[in-house]
């Protein structure tokens, strides 16, 4: 189906039921029904809603549906832009709630598609509680954080932790609205085994969430409750209409150790278990590594779509150098163009204090911009006009000297306006990097006779 032109769906206007937002998106669009919801997405990705549908219903395309918070949809998966996910939280040393909204506010307005609700410190319900309240946006957590601080806080080690709580406090976010939660049900005693055989890793075990289970797994000696008990997760997800993101928690800390056993074979499990849940009615994202050298990029998004049947790609950054602490968001951004490339689907942006300190609101806008230029570079190639012709337009205005259309084109405005603003050239028509010494000027009379008819060609060029 064709993603841009004339689309009859779009003229549409549905005379929906009170009812249909408590629909389970998956199991609707199996039945070729279409929501409101879908038709949301399709307006924001201008596709037609049976794209979406289509794509939801074969698990290659995702949406937001949790059945008890209405957000801001937008589709993620195959043959839509690549979206951008923030992520926020406090941290065991800084706990500033007011800080946190901030930083939901400040990614929601420079352009985060999603954003993920990661606290470790202070009141977890709290944080959550307002983080929802100040957003429209679709928002994830992982709520095994929340099950292993409270058990380290009660009990002293996250190895005392009860399998029943983990999956109370799955249930309880998901009744609070949380849209997509990341759940590491592909860490296995056989993924630990790999894991093991390979011998312990250069950069060690980053994850978070994977270090928790990974300890709770070998002090008890006993399976993850999350795989040993996936159907009973699954009846969560589908209940409530939350998107399973199952989570990379053996994903490499550091370039030398990507694409190893043991990643593969978490990734092996977790597409496994994508399949199982799409048949059970269960929307599916599968998140990949994080650190990876450019040149294992395209391989990881290639195995990740042929394991799991094109069920979208969440890419962690991914980092490709590990020597630019401070930078670490370029680092990223480089990796993430070339994920969008290769067809990932969804980005986690990495701010400038990644591996040094809990980002600011600054930090947050950055990283949001970072990512959104970066995705943006691999959707010119791998949606091609569709995205590239916004840059065809910024050619023309800048050409032109139509600093109106620059703005509007731009992917921040609001910087573009600043920067010239705060160096304000002598001429209007002109920047202070080149003055009277423009070389669009310069030229511009000598071709007025052609400028015309290049305008109207570049006019329906662009269109």
């Amino acid at each position: 189906m064709a993603l841009s032109g004339a689309c009859p769906w779009m003229a549409l206007t549905r005379d929906l039921k009170g009812d249909e937002q408590m629909k389970i998106q998956m199991e609707v669009a199996r039945k070729g029904e279409i929501t409101s919801a879908m038709e949301e997405a399709a307006k924001y990705d201008n596709v037609c809603p049976e794209f979406i549908r289509d794509g939801i219903a074969n698990g290659t395309i995702v949406i937001s549906g949790n059945v008890h918070r209405k957000s801001r949809v937008v589709g993620i998966g195959k043959g839509l832009r690549t979206k951008v996910n923030a992520s926020i939280g406090t941290s065991p040393d800084i706990v500033d709630i007011d800080m946190e909204i901030k930083k939901a506010k400040v990614a929601e307005k420079y352009g985060a598609d999603t954003l993920m609700e990661l606290s470790t410190g202070g009141d977890l319900n709290e944080v959550r509680r307002r983080v929802l309240e100040s957003t429209s946006l679709m928002v994830g957590t992982v709520p095994l954080y929340q099950a292993a601080i409270e058990t380290i806080r009660k009990k002293g080690s996250v190895v005392h932790m009860e399998a029943d709580f983990l999956f109370d406090i799955i249930e309880q976010q998901a009744e609070e609205g949380i849209g997509f939660m990341a759940i590491h049900c592909g860490i296995n005693l056989l993924t630990l085994e790999r894991l093991r055989k390979q011998g312990y890793r250069f950069g060690g075990l980053v994850s978070r969430g994977g270090s928790f289970l990974t300890a709770w797994m070998n002090h008890n000696n006993k399976e993850n409750p999350l795989y040993e008990q996936i159907d009973r997760l699954i009846d969560i997800m589908k209940r409530h209409d939350v998107i399973l993101s199952l989570g990379n928690g053996l994903r490499a800390g550091a370039v030398h150790d990507s694409t190893d056993r043991a990643q593969i074979q978490e990734l092996i499990m977790n597409s496994e278990i994508a399949e199982h849940a799409q048949k059970r009615g269960v929307q599916v994202i599968v998140e990949g590594p994080g650190h990876i050298p450019i040149d294992e990029i395209e391989a990881n998004v290639i195995l990740q779509k042929r394991l799991s049947n094109n069920a979208p790609f969440y890419m962690l950054g991914p980092i490709t150098t590990d020597v630019a602490p401070g930078y670490d968001h370029i680092s990223a951004a480089i990796g993430a163009a070339l994920s969008s490339r290769y067809g990932a689907d969804f980005i986690c942006y990495v701010t400038p204090p990644e591996h040094l300190a809990l980002p600011t609101p600054d930090d947050v806008r950055e990283g949001v911009m970072a990512a959104r230029i970066a995705v943006h570079v691999g959707d010119m190639v791998k949606l091609k006009d569709k995205v590239k012709n916004a840059d065809l337009k910024m050619g023309i205005a800048r050409r032109d000297l139509d600093w109106d259309t620059q703005y509007k084109t731009a992917i921040s405005a609001e910087r573009a306006k600043e920067i010239r603003g705060s160096r304000p050239p002598m001429d209007e028509d002109t920047c202070t990097m080149c003055g009277k010494l423009c070389s669009l000027k310069t030229v511009k009379k000598y071709y007025q006779d052609t400028l015309e008819d290049s305008k109207k060609k570049s006019y329906v060029a662009a269109l």
